[in-house]
């Protein structure tokens, strides 16, 4: 298979497979292949690498710092053996493993090894079905469906089939469909009526039922056909059993499901990964009183001691998405100062008052300006802009993105994380952002596309009541206050290219000698007296100054 190759020749080298499909990279814990950049140069999402049948394709997903391929800046390209992708100032080298020896990491030649032979882990791999499709019932009661007349022969065929089952179980699955899969295995390999998977519910601590199988297309599908005082029996003592000839079995003589389903013989293998007992694996037989045999009853063990692992994996691969999930949606509305905090076990569930600077930022005739443009083209315009406005500004300047409302952004600072220099970062943050609006509105003529806007903010400071809304298991932080609408007022003031502070912020940053011009008392919704503005002569600042003093302050972001 293909593979990319990061810091070639060098201790820090880093081989990276390419799988058949779709391969993403970035910094987010959920990519195919998740690159850590200390430069912060990739973007969460940055690019991805489709590994088809007709090449191997690059696409660059609208990154920040952009995607090249031998030096040169791509949307999409098509790539070959030796090109070197650069994704920021993160270099690789692509190898198409057909054209080229092994790295030189692994070559005998380097490692002081004679290679005399190599397989590949696919070619070796046996097809189940050869080794089931000629049954054998040397073993007298057997109901394994395995090639092979002596014992060793019969060894050597389970050892093969539980291998290739435990190659069918490896991909992390859906936990849901994982116990249909086991039981379809087991019936190619078992010569069984019917059977069930039963899991224990973590709340209850019963086995609940997660899927069944019958050899009978026609039977009954009911899901109480299964003995439940034998299940409980495997649940509790942990061990493997076989009751053959049921009715007769004195442990179970009370079961009415034993009785009515003049079940003959039945055997209970424990799921148990480790030292806890996660469920049981379930086979019985209508027909046959002496239907099963220690050797059944041993491979039974075996396979659910597979399906067990696979289970496991299959739920701990869940819960990582889930908390890739939960990572991603806190780098999406807080800074990484403030993600780094929240990860070390900092309560968002504790609602807490505290002072705040709330900056309001809106697009000035926004509707006037979309009214004859797609949906669809409003929406990837917002996200281009929001993507500079948040990830380039309100994170680099320390500030909290609380949510979006429609084309305009609120952010705030002072909330979760409180620091003193809070105010002043948010204006910056202000300055920022027009200078930046300044310098999209430039990109965007170069580029030949018709959109020339202005934004207008407002920013307040004050105090809130900060916390989580909804429940504790959805992260949605809030601010709630008068703070928060005032901002929203001062930003409704303001003008097209225009940053408006109250006084309270101004007050907060005056040690700082910002260019500020103090404007005529502005009556505002909702509020009885008028409010003491300031406009920030935001052209009058070099941004390189606001950005050079930023770093200083924050030097960790």
């Amino acid at each position: 298979m293909p593979y990319i190759i990061q810091n070639q020749g060098t201790p820090q080298e880093r081989i990276c497979e390419l799988r058949y499909g779709i391969n993403t990279i970035g910094r987010g814990l959920d990519n195919s292949i998740v690159v850590e950049d200390d430069a912060r140069s990739l973007s969460r999402h940055h690019a991805e690498i489709q590994l088809t049948d007709n090449g191997i394709f690059l696409t660059d997903l609208n990154s920040s710092n952009g995607t090249f391929v031998n030096q040169t800046k791509i949307i999409q390209q098509k790539l070959r053996d030796g090109d070197l992708v650069q994704f920021g100032s993160v270099v690789f080298k692509l190898v198409d493993h057909e054209n080229e020896s092994l790295p030189s990491n692994l070559q005998g030649t380097n490692s002081g090894l004679s290679i005399l032979m190599r397989v590949s882990p696919e070619k070796s791999r046996v097809n189940m079905q050869d080794l089931l499709k000629q049954q054998d019932f040397s073993k007298a009661g057997s109901v394994l469906m395995i090639q092979g007349g002596d014992e060793s022969q019969r060894t050597a065929a389970k050892l093969q089939v539980l291998l290739e089952v435990s190659q069918e179980l490896a991909s992390p699955e859906g936990y849901a469909t994982l116990p249909a899969k086991i039981l379809e295995l087991l019936l190619k390999i078992m010569s069984v009526d019917r059977a069930v998977l039963l899991l224990v519910d973590e709340v209850t601590g019963k086995l609940e039922p997660k899927a069944y199988q019958f050899s009978n297309p026609e039977t009954n599908p009911n899901l109480d056909f299964y003995s439940s005082r034998i299940t409980n029996f495997v649940l509790k003592q942990g061990d493997a059993i076989i009751s053959d000839d049921v009715l007769g079995d004195r442990r179970f003589d009370s079961s009415l499901s034993i009785i009515q389903q003049s079940i003959q013989a039945a055997m209970c293998a424990p799921l148990k990964p480790r030292d806890r007992v996660i469920g049981v694996l379930y086979v019985d037989n209508l027909s046959r009183g002496s239907a099963y045999n220690q050797e059944d009853l041993e491979f039974l063990s075996s396979l659910a001691n597979q399906a067990a692992i696979a289970i496991e994996n299959a739920n701990l691969y869940q819960n990582m998405q889930a908390e890739v999930i939960r990572r991603t949606k806190l780098e999406r509305f807080f800074p990484a100062a403030v993600s780094k905090k929240i990860e070390e076990g900092w309560d968002l569930n504790r609602i807490v008052e505290t002072e705040v600077t709330a900056l309001f930022s809106d697009i000035s005739g926004f509707t006037e300006m979309t009214a004859q443009m797609q949906p669809r083209k409003v929406l990837e315009f917002l996200n281009e802009y929001f993507k500079v406005m948040v990830e380039h500004i309100v994170f680099p300047f320390g500030g909290t993105l609380e949510k979006y409302i429609a084309d305009a952004l609120l952010a705030v600072w002072g909330s979760p994380y409180q620091g003193q220099d809070d105010a002043i970062m948010a204006v910056n943050a202000a300055i920022a952002m027009q200078w930046a609006m300044q310098k999209l509105n430039q990109e965007w003529t170069t580029q030949g596309r018709d959109l020339q806007i202005q934004i207008h903010i407002g920013l307040n400071t004050g105090m809130v009541a900060a916390g989580n809304i909804g429940s504790e298991n959805l992260i949605q932080y809030t601010n709630i206050g008068d703070t928060m609408n005032v901002a929203s007022r001062i930003c409704t003031a303001a003008q097209a290219g225009e940053v408006y502070i109250s006084a309270s912020t101004m007050a907060k940053i005056a040690q700082f000698n910002l260019p500020l011009e103090k404007l005529a008392l502005i009556k505002v919704k909702g509020k009885d007296e008028p409010l003491q503005l300031y406009r920030v002569l935001w052209q009058d600042v070099d941004i390189k100054e606001v950005i050079s003093e930023t770093q200083t302050r924050l030097p960790l972001l």
